[in-house]
Parts: C-alpha cells; structure tokens; sequence
C-alpha cells in the first residue's frame, strides 16, 4: 500500500467513526487517493458525487442543516478549492459545521509553476478552521496522527464552524499493492473514535439582574431553535407578541408562543400609540424586514444570541445575553392581558386588509403563490426558501405552520446555491422537499440540477416564481421612478431563458402553473426532482407592496 493510499483509507474510516454519515464528493485527481477510498466506504456512509464544487459545497450545507451533523465535501486542488468559499461563509455565519476536504500538492510543488497549484492551506481565513495534515510517509507511527487530525476537525465542526482539513498528496495517487505498512492502520476497537471529545457544559445564560416590561415585543430571527423555543416559552407566560421570521417560527409555535400572521406588515407604518413597546427582545438574526430595524431604533433591545457577532447592526442593544428562559421570569413585570389581546387586534384587522387586497389582485404575484405553496405543504415536509423576495414573501402574507420545517441561507443571504442547498435539505431531512425560489436564484445556481444517473435524487419540488429578472430591486430604492431609466438593464436584468428548455437538457420534469388550480394540482407529493414554474409580471410589484403597507395601516388606524 502506498502511503497516500494509506493515509487516504484511514481519514475515510475516521470520518465514518465520527458519525459523518454524509460525503459530498467532487471528481479530480490529486484526490484521487479519497475517492477511491470513500467508494470503498459507500456502504457505510451516503456518498454524493457532484460535478460543481460550488453546487457540492451548498449540497454538503444542506445536508449538515437536515441532519444536524457535520457534512464533509472533498475536492481536488487549485480553483476547485475556492469554489467552495461561497459556502464556507454560509456556514460560517449560520454557525452550521462542515467539513471541507481538500485535496493539496505537497510542499515541494509549491511555488514552482506546478499545474493546478495554489496556496491552498487556510484559503478561507477567519470563516473556517484550518487543520493541515502532514505529506504522507512510508514509515511507521503515522496512524495516530491522521486519526487524531480528523477527530480535531470533526470536534470543531461540531461546534458550529467550518472546517478545512487540507491533505497534501504524493504521487502514486491510485492505489498499488506490494509492501507491506510497517504498523497497523486501524483504530480503536468497536468503532470507537480514536479521540472522544465533551464540550465544558456551563449554564445557560450569565445571569444578571435586569427587568423587562410587561410591554415588550418579541423578534425571532435565524439562529438555534433550542435557543429560540426556551425564548418563546417566556414571551407565552410574560404575555408579549411575538414576530418570527420563517425560519425562526417553527421553534417560536412550539415555544407556545402566540406568533403574529403578517407581523412585518404590522410595522410597516407608525404604530398606533397602543402598540408601541417599551423593550424589544430580539433573538437570534433577524435579516428581512426593515420594519423590524425601525422598531429597534425606536425601543430598548435586549439580545439573545451566542454568536460573536450578535445581533446589533444599529448599535442599539442596550444588553445582549446568550439564553432567555423560564429562570427569567422573575425579572419580568407582571402580564399586561391588554398588551397582547391589543396586539391581537390589530393581526385580525391587518389579516383582513390583506386577504381583501389579494383577493382583488389578479394570480399570480409572489404573495399569491407564497400563501398557497405554504397552505399546501404536506404535514411533516421541509421548505427552503431562497434569498430575496421568496422569503420575504412568506414573511409577510403565508401562515405559520408548526409542522413544516422551513430552512433559509440566511448567514449571508445570498442567492448562489440555494438550489443545492434545497436539495441537500431534502436528502439529509428524508421527507417531501419543497423550494420556493425565484428566476435569478434558480438560474444562479443551474448545475443543482446537474445530479448523475448514479446518484441519489432528491425528492424536491422547486417552484421558481419566473418575473424575468430581479424583482427585489423594484421594492428598494433603486425602483423608484426617478431612476427609471438606468433600472432594467442594471438592476431588472432581465435574461428571456426558456426554463422548460433548460430543465429539459437537465432530464428534469418541468410544469408551468398557469393557474392557482394548475399550481395545486402541482404541488402534490412525487418522489424524485422537479420543476414548477410561475410566471408573473415584476412592473406592478411596487405598486402592490405600496397598496399592502397602506392598506394595512388604514385598518391599524
């Protein structure tokens, strides 16, 4: 056995001995040594080829979010590598852990022009850890140290964090037989991990004296949602509101807390007098509606969260702690049955306001289709939602559902990979997978539907809401009238691509929904991947958001 063999073979069977059930795997052929190892493996863990490194590293993403354990994508060395930072720093800032393998040319390649050479070894900075692993040898007490490695990055990536493991390789990289290794090569009996790890337990919270009013309003963001259903439990006992976006309001329903439908809407405008808190709690990362980032200027903001950048990019927090639970309660004035059932009040008026405004607008918008994806999501399903206007509009108009998971790339919020991340979702969650996305996102990231003959397939339904170009900008300043001239080409860009067409050469299945009956009639559960298209008209989109925010505060008034 030749020594990259060798090393190859013993990272593959500690990954397995860590519980790393899912490898995201890219062809290449400085790490051939791990593939070949890993198809060795494929009977004890699920192993995902993927052509596109960057469509692999969001696979991996989606994966590790299903399952909640570590997912680890192997590559080849040289701009293979740096395909992965887009998903590096979605991990990073959604504190998900995964593992990135990457395959390297040994030292003294370096610096000598050798082909697909670059300095590889910490390529993402402060986003991911960097645990470099020695040039493998044909000599004897190497096998400690290669187990150890691999369990010092899986402790790592259990925490939360990326983490790179780069592997420099020798050639022979294809495996060879001869000589024998001069020690064993195998790790601890019964499967163990070679290094077994415990987190230091503390409690949950530093507990200080501080008091939260009776009429505060609870914001449930991305984040934990342990974190955020002990939250919640205390918003339902204190008799405070609660705002959650999509991704938080699973965990915030569960907590017992009441959940306002439309909150965004709800602070869209100035607030009536009545409503108007005297402390904000904020937990987790809320990202979508700048109502919320108006009402945090005008309150005090207590901060749940334990990640080192907390929430406050106002630098309004007048105090930020890491849990929030019945422990609490003692600080909190006694409930105020006023400020909730007012709150209440108002959720009706709005909810009403709402469904007569869209009942008047002609199907499709986006908040026509967000409603009706979320209402018939089978029990038990999974939704990922893409970045920009998908998410916003589940935000504003969709029920919350306790019964369906709903992830979200919220760490950076961008639109690469979000189809690879649905998929990932699907796979590692094992349900019905559902993808609300819109035409740029999905065009953004095409090469997810790029899944070989030999693969295991989703099952994942993706609605792409096709408005030719990026409707987010005609909501934002830029889509103001004035700035009508420069608008399409810059920020509408429009593209005309044939979405039949392109799911066609993919051998995906592809509906357009021409109707909300046709839609539904889509929607229904089907195993493998597949495509709903809907396509609607941008040019009023302003205008109709205008009309819900005004609409909404008529009936608050």
């Amino acid at each position: 056995m030749n020594p990259s063999t060798a090393m190859a073979t013993v990272v593959v069977d500690e990954l397995v001995r860590n519980d790393v059930r899912h490898v995201v795997l890219c062809p290449g052929s400085r790490n051939a040594p791990l593939s070949f190892a890993l198809f060795e493996a494929r009977d004890r863990l699920r192993l995902h080829v993927r052509v596109d490194e960057r469509a692999a590293g969001f696979l991996a993403l989606g994966l590790a979010r299903a399952t909640g354990r570590p997912a680890a994508v192997v590559c080849t060395s040289g701009t293979a590598v740096a395909n992965l930072h887009p998903a590096v720093l979605e991990a990073h800032h959604s504190g998900v852990g995964l593992l990135l393998i990457t395959a390297d040319r040994p030292p003294e390649l370096h610096g000598t022009g050798a082909n697909q050479t670059i300095d590889q070894r910490g390529i993402f900075g402060s986003a991911a850890v960097a645990v470099d692993f020695p040039v493998a040898e044909h000599r004897a007490g190497l096998n400690p140290v290669w187990r150890g490695l691999v369990c010092r990055g899986v402790a790592r990536a259990e925490t939360g964090r990326p983490v790179q493991l780069d592997i420099p390789f020798r050639e022979p990289l294809v495996p060879t037989f001869g000589d024998e290794w001069p020690d064993s090569l195998q790790g601890r009996p019964g499967g163990a991990r070679w290094t077994t790890w415990s987190a230091q337990r503390t409690p949950p919270g530093n507990r200080v004296d501080f008091a939260l009013p009776a009429r505060a309003l609870m914001v449930v963001g991305s984040g934990d949602p342990v974190r955020a259903r002990a939250a919640a439990a205390v918003a339902a006992k204190a008799g405070w509101p609660v705002i959650a976006e999509p991704v938080g309001a699973a965990a915030a329903v569960s907590g017992g807390a009441r959940v306002l439908r439309g909150g965004p809407l709800l602070l869209s405008g100035e607030l009536p007098d009545g409503l108007r808190p005297d402390a904000v709690v904020v937990v987790g990362r809320p990202t979508l509606s700048r109502g919320v980032r108006g009402l945090m200027d005008r309150a005090p903001v207590i901060g749940i969260g334990d990640h080192p950048q907390w929430t406050d990019p106002q630098y309004v927090a007048t105090h930020v702690r890491s849990w929030l639970d019945d422990d609490d309660l003692a600080h909190v004035e006694r409930p105020d049955p006023a400020w909730l059932a007012g709150w209440l009040e108002a959720e009706t008026a709005a909810a009403t306001a709402v469904d007569k405004l869209l009942g008047e607008q002609p199907w499709p918008t986006g908040l026509h289709v967000a409603r009706a994806l979320v209402d018939a999501l089978p029990s038990g399903a999974a939704l990922f939602l893409g970045s920009s206007n998908p998410v916003r509009d589940v935000d504003l108009v969709a029920d919350h559902r306790a019964d369906v998971a709903i992830y979200a790339n919220r760490g950076v919020a961008g639109i690469d990979g979000n189809l690879s991340t649905a998929a990932g979702v699907a796979l590692g969650a094992g349900v019905p997978g559902y993808a609300l996305v819109g035409d740029l996102t999905f065009l953004h990231d095409t090469n997810g539907l790029l899944i070989g003959p030999g693969e295991d397939r989703p099952d994942l339904t993706v609605v792409v809401l096709n408005d030719d170009g990026g409707g987010i900008f005609s909501l934002l300043e830029q889509g103001a009238a004035e700035h009508k001239a420069a608008f399409e080409r810059v920020f509408g860009t429009p593209h005309g691509v044939d979405l039949a067409a392109l799911c066609a050469a993919h051998g995906v299945p592809h509906t357009l929904a021409a109707s909300h009956a046709e839609f539904a009639a889509a929607l229904r559960p089907a195993p493998g991947l597949r495509v709903v298209e809907i396509r609607a008209d941008r040019d009023r989109l302003r205008d109709l958001h205008a009309r819900l925010r005004a609409a909404v505060a008529g009936a608050l008034r």
